[in-house]
């Protein structure tokens, strides 16, 4: 049976056709669909969620269509069903399916710009995630993902050196700047550490007062101090008032953002100026100084600084000493770089305590036995050294008998017979030598020593051995424009003036005896005082002369007597006339012929 639906079943119900209905709702349709603009954001409702799009119903006449991946959340996760309410953006009207193109994105941009608008105007505060490095800045993502500028003077209350260590952290801006049209948002964090800083400020000016305790964190470090931060004012703790010890630079106690107590030094409330003292909060070290150092006591140390008259050693914090170069070896002073490293931890020996100017005298060589007294026990006047040459001057030679304790042998006391005026001649460095122990003077610490003393004097045989008158060899070993020097036999040297050299007196020496030549010589005066032997070439020159004119005249020649005594001769007619001695026995007429025409001449 069918049944029949009629139209008075209710008689209340006004009489409308079917497509009267339609049309006016049709109509009503139009009228909404030509209202949608491009760029409204409209409210919708999630139709369909298919492979690469969503269907939003936004209650006009035709769906609207958002690609899948704005409704994307994590790794492949679709955050949106059919039936969720998405706000949305109206890209355009209707493509060529009829469809209308929206964008969940870039509504909820819009929304974000909006919010932010409205937080401007409020002066409210909002919050972002610094994100990297730009220029001139930092970016900082804000809610919704927007991104904004953080210039670099904006970001802290001092400029800030290192801006990557701060990507990644989350803080609290305030909006300077905003202009949604250009999409361009500017941040502020300083504005906010400002107003925090003078908050606090005045809070620690109100209790701030001299010789007060408090706490603080270092906030900048120089070469001359580091500034505390007291809470909204800086104080300056100086490098003096750091340690009691030395501090070469304030980098070697701490670091920025270390916490410290410290004390009120001075403060000037007119200029803010906050003078702060770290040592003053501790015992002063100098105080019970007398009881840990007394004199002729052993210390552990740290070498802490070199300087060219000494070594300063921390023996505690707050107390150093001094081992003056004088002081650390027994032997020639040295080059405290020489001795000691900086950093090096050393033993020491308390020499002095001046309380009065808070200084110790340290000792290092008082660790070892005093060389000079091992020496006294060891030798004596008149006994034998053998050591190697240390050091040579103009005066003599140092040698070393025992390691710190040197002798010096004059140049006087070398030689008997030999006169030395340049050791340097005789000795080189390292040379091994023997000598004689002459005298020890233990006021000054100096050993005499001789090497000639280790020989018996030559003079006391030179008058018997070398009598005046007498004829020998003799070796020359020196020659100047004054004579020359002859060696006798060894040790013992004589003196040949220019006048004794030659008959025939000329300006340079040297032209008539040359060095290393062996020549005959005659002893013709002793100086006991002076110890000096005096020769002559010239008398042995002339005895020559005399013996081939007696020789000649043996001959059965007749010599005569003004050749025989001109002053003319020399010593190369000497060497002649003994080479042509036997030419003049063979034929003394023709000797006789030419000893006449020398007279006619």
């Amino acid at each position: 049976m069918t049944e029949t639906i009629s139209t008075e079943t209710n008689p209340e119900a006004p009489e409308r056709a079917p497509q009267e209905t339609f049309a006016s709702l049709f109509e009503a349709s139009a009228t909404r669909t030509d209202q949608l603009r491009e760029g409204d954001i409209v409210a919708g409702t999630v139709l369909k969620v298919g492979k690469d799009s969503v269907v939003v119903d936004i209650g006009y006449k035709s769906e609207g269509v958002i690609p899948l991946h704005e409704f994307m959340v994590g790794a492949g996760q679709v955050g949106v069903s059919a039936g969720d309410q998405v706000d949305v953006l109206v890209e355009s009207k209707e493509n060529e399916h009829g469809l209308v193109m929206l964008s969940k994105e870039k509504a909820d941009k819009l929304k974000v710009w909006d919010e932010i608008s409205d937080a401007c105007e409020r002066d409210e505060l909002i919050q972002g995630t610094i994100a990297q490095r730009v220029k001139g800045g930092l970016a900082v993502t804000i809610s919704g993902g927007v991104k904004a500028f953080l210039p670099g003077s904006q970001v802290d209350l001092r400029p800030v050196r290192n801006l990557d260590k701060l990507l990644g952290l989350t803080f609290d801006f305030k909006v300077i700047k905003f202009n949604k049209k250009r999409g361009n948002i500017v941040l502020s964090r300083r504005v906010l550490l400002e107003k925090e800083r003078d908050s606090l400020k005045a809070k620690t000016l109100e209790n701030l007062a001299e010789d007060q305790i408090v706490q603080g964190v270092i906030k900048n470090i120089t070469e001359y101090g580091a500034f505390v931060d007291l809470g909204g004012i800086d104080g300056l703790l100086h490098i003096t008032d750091m340690s009691w010890g030395r501090v070469n630079h304030p980098s070697e106690l701490f670091n920025v953002g270390d916490e410290l107590t410290v004390k009120v030094l001075k403060y000037n409330a007119d200029t803010e100026r906050v003078s702060l003292g770290l040592k003053q909060t501790m015992e002063d070290p100098w105080n019970t100084a007398v009881e840990k150092y007394a004199p002729n006591t052993k210390h552990h140390g740290k070498v802490v600084s070199l300087t060219d008259y000494g070594a300063f050693v921390q023996l505690e914090q707050g107390i150093e000493g001094l081992i003056h170069v004088s002081e650390m070896s027994w032997t020639k002073p040295k080059h405290p770089s020489k001795i000691l490293e900086l950093g090096q931890e050393t033993d020491c020996i308390v020499i002095d305590l001046d309380l009065q100017n808070k200084r110790i005298s340290l000792g290092l060589k008082q660790l070892e036995p005093d060389p000079w007294s091992v020496f006294i026990e060891k030798y004596n006047p008149g006994d034998v050294i053998r050591g190697k040459v240390r050091s040579i001057t103009d005066y003599g030679v140092f040698v070393g008998i025992e390691d710190g304790v040197d002798g010096m042998v004059h140049k006087s006391d070398i030689s008997w017979t030999q006169r030395v005026n340049n050791p340097a001649d005789l000795y080189r460095k390292g040379d091994e030598v023997e000598a004689i122990i002459l005298s020890v003077n233990e006021d000054d610490k100096k050993v005499s020593l001789g090497i000639k003393q280790l020989y018996e004097d030559p003079w006391n045989f030179i008058p018997q051995r070398y009598p005046e008158g007498t004829m020998l060899e003799v070796r020359i070993i020196a020659v100047d424009e004054f004579g020359a020097a002859c060696e006798l036999e060894r040790g013992v040297e004589g003196v040949v003036p220019r006048a004794e050299i030659s008959a025939n007196l000329v300006d340079d020496p040297t032209q008539i005896v040359k060095l290393g030549q062996i020549l005959k010589a005659q002893i013709i005066r002793l100086d006991h005082e002076e110890r000096t032997v005096m020769c002559s070439l010239r008398n042995v020159e002339n005895a020559e002369i005399d013996e081939k004119m007696k020789y000649v005249e043996a001959q059965g020649g007749v010599a005569s007597p003004r050749a025989a005594s001109r002053p003319q001769a020399t010593l190369g007619d000497v060497l002649k006339a003994k080479l042509g001695g036997l030419t003049a026995a063979a034929a003394p007429a023709e000797a006789d012929d030419e000893e006449e025409e020398d007279d006619e001449a």
